[in-house]
């Protein structure tokens, strides 16, 4: 009798070992165990968000949303994203504020050289500047990278953040630009100008004011950032 109870005790314990076993193999699969794999890096990065104050820039055809308020969002987000993996970021703007001084005859002149001392004061490797897109044609859509002609770390910047983007959004051009734009002009550093998309297409709109949407484009800029560096 005795013999039979442990024999009925070892089967039970043996049980709750596998059942121990499976539940940790279950864990394992659906629930992993986080582990730091976050690469670090000491990289600085400036981040400009286009317009702010009294330049809105564009506004959305549906919801009209100004571009400055999308432009410091995507900003944020990218700086977020940047700053996880151990960059240093400097924004240009951190609020819907304009970057010109009050008193100045010529605001625009004064925001443009305001962004530009920013910039080339911040000591970063590259800077990556926010737009919002439009166009007459409400048909157009799709994010587009610029560089600044004649540089080729602009151009490397470019095609690598580009091509991340293409790789998760199929309504990306193909392709990168030689934009003739302030900022990227005169910038110390590689430099790119982003039109994410069109705020003139209705669907591409409706795509650009999401959340999710934001996080996961930010995250292909950053992929394209993290690509350049490892050339």
């Amino acid at each position: 009798m005795k013999l039979k109870f442990l024999m009925i005790k070892k089967r039970t314990i043996f049980a709750v070992i596998l059942c121990i076993i499976a539940i940790g193999v279950f864990c394992g699969a659906y629930f992993p165990i986080k582990t730091n794999t976050t690469p670090k890096s000491s990289h600085v990065i400036v981040i400009d968000a286009g317009h702010g104050g009294r330049d809105g820039g564009t506004t959305g055809v549906a919801s009209g949303i100004s571009e400055s308020e999308l432009n410091l969002a995507y900003a944020k987000k990218l700086a977020g994203l940047c700053e996880q993996f151990g960059m240093k970021t400097v924004l240009t703007r951190k609020d819907m504020k304009g970057l010109y001084d009050e008193n100045a005859s010529n605001k625009k002149k004064s925001e443009m050289e305001r962004r530009k001392k920013i910039i080339n004061e911040s000591g970063a490797e590259v800077m990556v500047s926010i737009h919002m897109n439009s166009f007459p044609l409400s048909s157009c859509k799709g994010a587009q990278v610029f560089y600044a002609k004649g540089s080729d770390g602009g151009f490397n910047l470019a095609k690598s953040v580009q091509t991340n983007i293409c790789k998760s959004f199929s309504s990306a051009r193909n392709y990168v630009s030689v934009g003739d734009y302030f900022v990227i002009n005169t910038a110390q550093m590689p430099a790119i100008l982003i039109e994410c998309g069109f705020l003139s297409n209705p669907e591409e709109e409706k795509l650009l004011v999401n959340d999710d949407y934001c996080e996961k484009f930010c995250y292909s800029i950053l992929a394209g950032i993290i690509s350049y560096f490892e050339m």
